[in-house]
């Protein structure tokens, strides 16, 4: 069986076991082999719209091509917009082999308006949960998504899906 390495780049459980599963079941053939690495985003702590989200799972990926080597290189990066129903959480993947560049999106979560307003005055989502719920260090857990939809989905899963569908074009280059 064919090892693939792979180099996520954080040290955040969620986004570990993320990049594990769903690498497992899109490479079933393949013994998923996963190194955690800390890059760094090179943008604020909580990106504040979709374009500042993308560059910093971008950015990440682009330091674990030049520090690290592997097959698959991957970074998740929370963040936070404005749409016409109000303010919503996603994350962006974004995944490499070292030459193509292929990014995904999780599906948005609604936020309170208490919890965007914290937001606005600089503090981090997962800070801001943490402050309304009561919970500590959420965001290494369900993160928002598993409070608000009180568990039926979570972090880890709709990363899980937004890698799976990230990795389609890896699957078929000749289409993309």
């Amino acid at each position: 069986m064919n090892t693939l390495n792979v180099v996520v780049g954080s040290k955040n459980p969620v986004k570990i076991q993320a990049a594990q599963q769903a690498f497992e079941i899109n490479f079933d053939n393949c013994d998923i082999n996963i190194e955690a690495v800390a890059a760094p985003s090179g943008v604020s702590d909580q990106p504040m719209n979709e374009e500042e989200t993308r560059k910093g799972a971008f950015n990440r990926v682009s330091e674990l091509i030049d520090t690290t080597d592997a097959d698959f290189f991957i970074a998740y990066e929370g963040g936070v917009d404005v749409f016409e129903d109000g303010p919503k959480t996603f994350a962006v993947v974004c995944i490499s082999n070292g030459d193509t560049f292929r990014f995904g999106q999780t599906a948005t979560l609604p936020l309170p308006i208490s919890i965007y307003h914290e937001l606005l005055q600089g503090n981090e989502l997962g800070d801001a949960m943490d402050k309304l719920f009561q919970t500590q260090n959420i965001k290494q857990r369900g993160g928002a998504i598993g409070q608000l939809t009180k568990g039926k989905e979570t972090r880890a899963s709709i990363y899980t899906s937004a890698t799976l569908l990230a990795l389609a074009p890896f699957n078929f280059p000749e289409l993309f």
